[in-house]
């Protein structure tokens, strides 16, 4: 009995498949979840879920949002999420910095936009983490 796996940003739907278990990472820790799980409303953390089907596994780095598993669906809602191929690895370190620097260089930061600039070095560091470990 397989588990069907929907993850969706508010740009896209990034995910979308049967598969055989999930792990995400969530505000209490790493979940994972098979089929006939119980059901569950979590709230997502920055940071890398593993996608099993078969004798494959998928990353992809994922940040904030919520996990809902119902049944056998688990429906992921977060805030910015990629697969491990999409990672444009140069792209993310510029980010990094560019958002490292405005932090380090503000004066006066309003406190919503020092969280925003926060949770995008979060996610860079995942992102990286998920494209570089391999390696």
């Amino acid at each position: 009995m397989p588990l069907t796996l929907e993850i969706v940003t508010p740009e896209a739907k990034v995910y979308s498949d049967t598969i055989d278990s999930v792990v995400i990472p969530t505000v209490e820790g790493e979940i994972g979840v098979l089929p006939g799980h119980i059901p569950l409303l979590t709230q997502v953390e920055h940071g890398e879920l593993r996608v099993t089907k078969g004798t494959d596994t998928q990353f992809l780095a994922v940040s904030g949002g919520f996990a809902e598993i119902e049944g056998d669906t688990v429906r992921v809602l977060a805030e910015h999420a990629i697969t491990e191929e999409k990672i444009d690895e140069s792209a993310v370190e510029a980010a990094l910095k560019r958002a490292e620097q405005e932090i380090a260089g503000a004066k006066t930061l309003d406190p919503k936009e020092l969280e925003h600039l926060q949770g995008l070095v979060r996610y860079a560091g995942v992102q990286l983490a998920v494209k570089r470990r391999n390696r």
